[in-house]
């Protein structure tokens, strides 16, 4: 069964905007957790106040009531307002993909922020790392380079938005266009859509988790250094 949707570059534009700026910032704010606050943690553990577990799920779970609210008030605004697909599942699958992401993008900037404490150094590297997630995302550019497309796999952006997509066509949606006899041509063949595919999001899905957890636990490993507990 087709499903006939309105399609522009504004909305298709808008859903890898929400990879972008929703991957930056929580990643940012993530970076400079740990270097402002390395003299405590490392004068508190030496002295044995309490175990990195414990700072850690504390410094974790405190940031995220803002992490999540700012997404979640800024979908909920544009959402509507773009002519989005108008019903409360495809919101909310989008929601979930977008909270989802900033939880993976918090996990990039804890570890790189604990990796290298020099603010000015994990911010550049944070920088690069998440630009070329971006341009590996799949929508600013269609042709990757061959001995660069494997970044791809790696990138948060790329999954984000396939599983963006996702949220709002499939592959019988179709959309009014001149190239096509009919008027009507595959949102699967849109030159943004294309290269992503409106499939394998059960992948994406399980990518963004290994993510997930995996980031967190290699800030937690580079933390171990900091203020070894004297015995």
């Amino acid at each position: 069964m087709l499903c006939r949707l309105s399609l522009s570059d504004v909305q298709i534009g808008l859903l890898f905007f929400y990879t972008g700026f929703w991957g930056f910032l929580p990643m940012f704010n993530a970076i400079s957790a740990f270097s402002q606050e390395r003299s405590m943690l490392d004068k508190e553990r030496s002295s044995g106040m309490y175990r990195l577990s414990s700072y850690f799920l504390a410094r974790i779970v405190g940031d995220l009531p803002m992490e999540l609210i700012l997404p979640t008030i800024f979908l909920t605004i544009t959402y509507w307002m773009s002519g989005m697909r108008p019903d409360l599942a495809s919101f909310l699958r989008a929601l979930f993909t977008l909270l989802y992401s900033v939880l993976v993008a918090q996990g990039l900037g804890l570890a790189i922020g604990a990796i290298i404490m020099d603010l000015l150094s994990a911010t550049t590297l944070g920088s690069v790392v998440m630009l070329c997630f971006m341009l590996a995302g799949g929508f600013y550019v269609q042709k990757v380079p061959q001995f660069i497309s494997w970044i791809r796999y790696f990138s948060i952006s790329h999954y984000t938005y396939k599983l963006l997509l996702g949220s709002q066509f499939d592959q019988h949606s179709t959309y009014p266009c001149k190239t096509n006899p009919t008027g009507w041509c595959l949102v699967g063949e849109y030159p943004a859509v294309h290269k992503v595919g409106l499939d394998g999001y059960a992948v994406a899905a399980i990518a963004l988790g290994v993510m997930l957890i995996g980031y967190r636990l290699i800030a937690y490993l580079a933390l171990m250094r900091i203020g070894v507990t004297k015995r």
